[in-house]
């Protein structure tokens, strides 16, 4: 008799123990799940967010610009059309972070958009860094050296315009290398999350 009862007890014990840990398992799921989605929730309100921003610039202020400017319409067209051209990478990452539903897909799956949407950022920077280049040259061979009505001359009154543009570029710079380096260490927490979440699809 207290031999079953000893047994009873034991496997009582030993269920709630397996129960203990199940519940466990699945708060830390919970935890990791949460700590992934908040990561992920940063990178997509920056994405957002740079796209509403270079779509003020590309509809509002350069063209507010250009028409309180004795500005060339080549050059406005030059500027625009780089702008625009850099809006595809950043129509294409938010497709891709579109489709990040960590209930609804498989580990495997988000770490293969992951790595397109990683691709995609290391393409940009490349694309950016050479179209923004290229617009400054150009912009400025075709308004100090062909803009005859800007009246622009060698001397103090290039030193605005220049000066103005310089100082933009400069905080433009600041301001991404605070964004990229925020934007891996999050990045780095997804990936992170989703290699702990497969050993939960194990």
């Amino acid at each position: 008799m207290e031999l079953d009862e000893l047994k009873n007890s034991w496997n009582a014990l030993d269920k709630r123990l397996a129960e203990t840990e199940i519940v466990n398992m699945r708060m830390v799921k919970e935890m990791v799940s949460q700590k992934t989605k908040t990561a992920y929730d940063g990178i997509l309100k920056q994405n957002i967010y740079n796209f509403v921003v270079c779509m003020l610039i590309i509809c509002v202020v350069f063209p507010y610009v250009y028409m309180n400017t004795p500005i060339r319409p080549i050059s406005f067209a030059i500027v625009e059309g780089i702008m625009v051209i850099g809006l595809i990478p950043q129509i294409w990452k938010l497709s891709l972070l579109s489709k990040f539903d960590l209930v609804g897909k498989k580990c495997n799956e988000l770490s293969g958009l992951v790595l397109r949407y990683n691709k995609v950022c290391h393409h940009e920077k490349l694309w950016m860094i050479a179209g923004v280049c290229l617009a400054m040259v150009a912009f400025y061979i075709l308004e100090l050296g062909f803009n005859k009505e800007a009246g622009y001359e060698l001397g103090t009154r290039l030193i605005l315009p220049i000066g103005l543009s310089v100082l933009t570029f400069g905080l433009g710079i600041l301001f991404a290398k605070w964004q990229l380096r925020r934007h891996a260490q999050q990045m780095q927490e997804i990936e992170r999350g989703l290699e702990e979440l497969k050993e939960f699809e194990e």
